[in-house]
């Protein structure tokens, strides 16, 4: 009876630390789960403020007529200005916690800055 009893315990025991483990890795999941929730809602809010932005500059620069077709001479300086545009862009990118490097691209940085996108800002 004692020993019955004993074992009985035990094997309470034994099931108690199995539900132990198996609440430790779901409130390690939720956390992760949290913590991702997090990253994606601001990644949103910034795509949502860079969303506004270009477009109210797409707006605007359609209301001046810069949509209107340029001549060869205009489309041949323009492609020197694309380039410091396209720079210009990858800077803001970067300032709004965006990765511009290869290996993160679009990603949000959440841990400062990223010496992947910095030598890339530096080339």
């Amino acid at each position: 009876m004692t020993r019955d009893l004993f074992d009985q315990v035990e094997r309470m025991e034994a099931v108690l630390g199995q539900m132990l483990r198996e609440t430790a890795d779901i409130k390690r999941n939720i956390k992760s789960l949290i913590e991702e929730n997090k990253r994606l809602s601001i990644e949103n809010q910034q795509l949502r403020k860079l969303l506004k932005t270009s477009a109210a500059t797409v707006r605007a620069e359609l209301a001046a007529g810069l949509a209107e077709e340029a001549s060869a001479d205009r489309l041949e300086e323009d492609s020197h200005v694309h380039v410091g545009e396209g720079y210009d862009n990858l800077a803001r990118l970067y300032n709004e916690g965006f990765h511009i490097c290869n290996v993160y691209y679009g990603h949000l940085r959440t841990e400062g800055d990223c010496l992947f996108c910095l030598a890339f800002l530096h080339k």
